[in-house]
Order: structure tokens, then sequence, then C-alpha cells
């Protein structure tokens, strides 16, 4: 089954973001300087972002767990800045599960390696 890239152009333009981020910085900083300069430029680009967003898990009115998105981009795309290749496949999981908590279909992770900038669309379909 053939599905529609979501949200193309916004999410084009939030990769460009990061390359930008990569080619003026370099490999070798810490999480917060890398969302510090994306927020930076996401200021640049839109006024419709917010950073680390609280999104609750609930059950029955009760929340099970807090959670903070890095990034929510025009209440659509979630953002996840990592450094690094080290628990990848962890990041995969905790985006997808934000992803399902909030019901946003698009996720983001954006990992700045000493091989460069590298991003993974994370979809939710659900």
């Amino acid at each position: 089954m053939h599905r529609e890239l979501l949200y193309k152009d916004l999410s084009y333009r939030l990769v460009g973001l990061a390359y930008e981020i990569d080619n003026k910085i370099g490999y070798g900083h810490r999480e917060k300087i890398y969302a510090d300069a994306f927020e930076e430029l996401l200021k640049r680009e839109t006024n419709l972002f917010k950073r680390e967003v609280y999104y609750p898990i609930k059950n029955e009115g009760k929340t099970l767990a807090k959670r903070f998105f890095d990034f929510l981009v025009d209440d659509k795309i979630v953002i996840e800045v990592k450094v690094g290749d080290r628990e990848y496949k962890n990041s995969c999981y905790q985006l997808f599960e934000y992803l399902k908590t909030s019901q946003l279909k698009l996720g983001l992770i954006v990992r700045f390696t000493r091989d460069g900038v590298k991003i993974k669309r994370i979809p939710n379909y659900y």
C-alpha cells in the first residue's frame, strides 16, 4: 500500500534547518546546543512551534507517565534532537510512543553524528 508523504513541504524545510545547523556548528556538541540552534532557526522560519512540550499519557483520567517533546511544529510534527548513534532504536520507539499518545501523524528524529546529520521520519498511520 502506497501512502502519501506526510507534511512533505514542512518536513522538507525542517530537514533543511537540521543540515544548516550541521554546516554551521558541526559535530561534537551536547544535545542542548543543537536544540538551542534549532530553536533559533525555527524562530526565523515560523512562529508556530513550541519547545519542551508536555504531553501526559493517561488512562481513565489518571496520568500514567509524563512525556516532553523537544519540539512541536505547526501542531503537526514532533521533532526529537539527538546526538550520536547510541540508543538510536530506543529513540525511534520513544518518538513513536509520543505520536501514538498525542495522535499526531509525523515525527522526525534529527541526529547529529560524526558522519553528519541523520534524519529519520517516523509516521503514525494508526
